[in-house]
Parts: structure tokens; C-alpha cells; sequence
């Protein structure tokens, strides 16, 4: 039976292919405003896709979550994450893993995360000078890297330390620009003809990263420290139901899959939220009254909680979707989504960043109003800058933790301001979306 896809984009599929990967947002914003909230694009060799803007649309696919396969739709990131990610699996396989991951997410643990988030970003920080311009992405960059290093790896020093601290970034590095994006999306770029290659020298090193992360797991066997709370130590303690710890190789492509969608969204997020607090002054002024209010060295779990603190950053990933999709669905089986039946093996694709965007939910989505999260509570399928059903990000809660923790440590200690007062655009990164050029700015003074 063939599927009647509704609202095919017509162009030729090379030609969505490249506009899809040079340009995300503005692709979904021509054809939504052609086609409304559902339609089909044909991206070549990727595939072809169901885009899907509507809320309503959007919790019918969350609450039948288990009539899909997720994993599968998430095959681009195999290279990169490795086989045993999370986000390539479905069935028992991902619920076994899940449960395995989520200890070092709780919330005793995320208090001592916390206060090493706090120290990390004042150690950083303090080796600021004033008029020194810098980019705040890159800067955010190093914080969340340290933050990786010490939480999810338990490293801070060594040379174990020392050789992630550089592999890491180089390694993410190769697909910083729409362009070198393309390997990501194109099969035909994705060959290992040694390390003069891009694809070779992004193989060589993972596997140099692997090797590392290798040694570090044999070495905390070795010592058998029970009092260790990295994530690393946590993942080697968990057993299932059947008292069967993770394989080291599932460890690895964990940790791999932590540090992609930890580590590079996070420094984004940051990225934007400097970028509009210093656009809107007004939105700054009130941020750093409630800051003020808790006075000297306040308990950095006393900070999360501040409710503008958290609409701020709540905003911030509502306008800059850090992916401008979430996980593709494919049906299992014929199913009815929003009036329309899907035969087996459609993709479906729920879009943050149309959602995001919507007037009704959204009145003047393009301005930063943090007070829109103060006077509405939204859905989780009006709002879903983390995922949702079930493949909401296990780490959300430690992403807005250091997110949060980061903001009041900087705007607490430094006066910044944009090197210049424009209008920056999100490009491609890989999976990912970036602010482009990194947003410029200085400092100021210190407060």
C-alpha cells in the first residue's frame, strides 16, 4: 500500500537535503507557513520525514510513545555516538538502560553537583580580565568542558585529564560549520581513508577518546572507591534486575552520549541567555535584583530555585532550540495521528522549534519575555525543549542546574556587555544548532 504522505514539499530531494542541512529554521519556517502545522519533506538519502508543529499532534505521538520505534530513527548519530547510545535503542534494550543511567541523576546527587559547578565556573571566571573581549560561546565552552571533566568523568587533574581536555573539544570541533556538517548527514563523506581525511581523523579520534575512557574505567575497578559520586562510578555501580552491570563498551558509548548532548547544548544554552540578557536590559536589571536578594555565598541550590532566575532560562531554550527536532518516531503499525493514518514505517518528526514559535501559545514569539513562564504554566507538549514522552533527556534536571549556577555566578562577579548590539543567527553544527560567530563580548567591569 503506498503512504499518502500530506503536504509534500515538492522540491527536489537534493535540494531539501541541502537546505535542511545548511539551514534548519528557516526550511521549517517557509514550509509551515505554506503548509501549516503537519507536512512531508523528502530529504534524499536521509529519508523522508512527517514534520509536525501541532501541540495536539505533538501529545498524541508522547502518550503513544510505545507504538513507535525511536531508536531507529536516530541512526545519523551511530558514528559518532557508537551502537550501545541510549538514544539507538528501543524496546526492553532502552527501558534496561534507562533505568541503569538514572542514579547519577537524582536529586542528592545533583546537590553535590552543584557546589563543584559553582567552583568550577569562579575558577574560571576569575581569570577574566576587563576590556578583554571574548566569545561567550567559547567561553561557556570551557566551563561546561571542566564541568564534564569533574562530573561525568571524575577527572581534574592528570594526564588523562589533560589529554580529554584537548581531544574532547577537537573532536567536536570537526563539525562546527554548516559545511562540515555535511558528513554527518552525507554516506558518501563518511569514508576512513586515514587520518588526512576528515571522516578518518573524526574516526581516529574516537577511538583515541575510547582508548582514554578505557584506561579510566579500568583504573577506577582498580581502586574500588565506593565514596566516588562522578557519573562514571555511578554507571560501573548500577546493576538491573538481574544483578548485570553495564558491558564496558555500553559504558564508553554512554559517556560519549553524555558529553555530545551535555556538554556542546550546554554552552550554547549559556551562549543565548548572555546574548538576550544583554539585549534586554531591562530583563538583566530584574535578574540581578532577585540575585542581590540572597545576599553573600548563597546556597547554590537556593539559587536554582529562583523563579525569574529559571523563567530566564526557561525562555532562553524556548526561543534557541539546541536541535531544531526532536527524536524521529517511526510507526510500527498503521496509527491515526491528528486525523491523519500513517502506515507503517513512516517518520514522524516533532518540531521544538515550531511549537516554540506558535502566536497562540507564544504571543510575540521573537521577543524575549521570561514573564510568559511566570504567568502560564505550559504542557509537555507545548514546551518541550528537552524531548518528551518517553525519551525526555535523562540529564535535563543537571542541564538547567548548571545552566542556572553558571548565569548567577557570571552576572554576579562581572559586568558585561555585545561587542556589537546585532542580530545573531543559529547555524548548524552537526545535530546541533550554535549561535553564529559565537556571540562577541567584553568585559566591562566586576561588580
Amino acid at each position: 500500500m503506498i503512504n499518502q504522505l500530506p503536504n509534500s514539499v515538492t522540491n527536489p530531494s537534493w535540494w531539501q537535503l541541502i537546505k535542511w542541512i545548511a539551514d534548519p529554521i528557516g526550511f521549517q519556517q517557509k514550509y509551515s507557513q505554506k503548509y501549516g502545522d503537519i507536512f512531508s519533506v523528502n530529504l534524499s538519502v536521509i529519508g523522508s520525514f512527517v514534520i509536525i508543529g501541532h501541540p495536539q499532534a505533538i501529545q498524541e505521538i508522547f502518550i503513544q510513545d510505545s507504538k513507535f520505534d525511536i531508536g531507529r530513527g536516530n541512526q545519523l548519530a551511530k558514528p559518532h555516538l557508537g551502537q550501545n547510545s541510549l538514544m539507538l535503542m528501543d524496546g526492553s534494550r532502552h527501558r534496561r538502560e534507562r533505568k541503569l543511567l538514572m542514579p547519577p541523576f537524582h536529586e542528592e546527587k545533583l546537590q553535590t553537583y552543584a557546589q563543584q559547578i559553582c567552583s568550577i565556573t569562579k575558577q574560571i571566571v576569575s581569570q577574566w580580565q576587563i576590556s578583554q573581549p571574548f566569545l561567550a560561546r567559547s567561553a561557556m565552552q570551557k566551563v561546561s568542558l571542566e564541568v564534564i571533566l569533574l562530573i561525568v568523568f571524575g577527572l581534574s587533574e592528570g594526564e588523562r585529564y589533560q589529554q580529554l581536555k584537548l581531544l574532547l573539544p577537537s573532536w567536536l570541533d570537526m563539525i562546527d560549520s554548516p559545511l562540515r556538517s555535511s558528513m554527518v548527514f552525507l554516506p558518501f563523506l563518511q569514508q576512513d581513508w586515514g587520518r588526512w581525511t576528515p571522516w578518518g581523523q573524526m574516526k581516529h579520534r574516537r577511538r583515541c577518546i575510547h582508548q582514554l575512557l578505557q584506561a579510566e574505567i579500568a583504573e577506577k575497578r582498580t581502586k574500588k572507591d565506593k565514596n566516588q559520586s562522578d557519573v562514571l562510578s555511578l554507571m560501573m555501580a548500577a546493576r538491573d534486575e538481574n544483578g548485570q552491570a553495564m558491558t564496558d563498551e555500553e559504558i564508553k558509548d554512554e559517556l560519549l552520549t553524555i558529553l555530545f548532548t551535555g556538554h556542546e547544548t550546554t554552552a550554547t544554552m549559556l551562549a543565548w541567555a548572555l546574548y538576550e540578557l544583554h539585549r534586554n536590559s531591562d530583563v538583566l536589571e530584574k535578574l540581578l535584583q532577585e540575585l542581590y536578594k540572597l545576599g553573600e555565598n548563597p546556597n547554590p541550590m537556593e539559587i536554582s530555585r529562583l523563579p525569574y532566575l529559571t523563567a530566564v532560562c526557561q525562555e532562553t531554550l524556548r526561543m534557541y532550540p539546541v536541535i531544531p527536532i526532536i527524536f524521529p518516531r517511526i510507526t510500527k503499525s498503521s496509527i491515526n495521528i491528528a486525523g491523519y493514518q500513517f502506515e507503517p514505517e513512516t517518520t514522524l518528526m516533532p518540531s521544538i522549534y515550531l511549537v516554540h514559535y506558535r502566536e497562540d501559545l507564544y504571543p510575540h514569539p521573537y521577543q524575549f519575555k521570561p514573564e510568559r513562564f511566570l504567568e502560564r504554566q505550559y504542557s509537555p507538549s507545548e514546551y518541550f525543549p528537552f524531548g518528551g514522552g518517553s525519551r525526555r533527556c535523562l540529564g535535563y534536571a543537571l542541564a538547567l542546574l548548571e545552566m542556572k549556577l553558571v548565569l548567577a555566578t557570571v552576572l554576579s562577579n562581572y559586568q558585561l556587555a555585545l561587542v556589537k548590539n546585532r542580530p545573531i543567527r543559529m547555524q548548524r553544527r552537526g545535530l546541533t544548532l550554535t549561535p553564529n560567530g559565537g556571540v562577541p563580548m567584553v568585559i566591562t567591569g566586576k561588580r
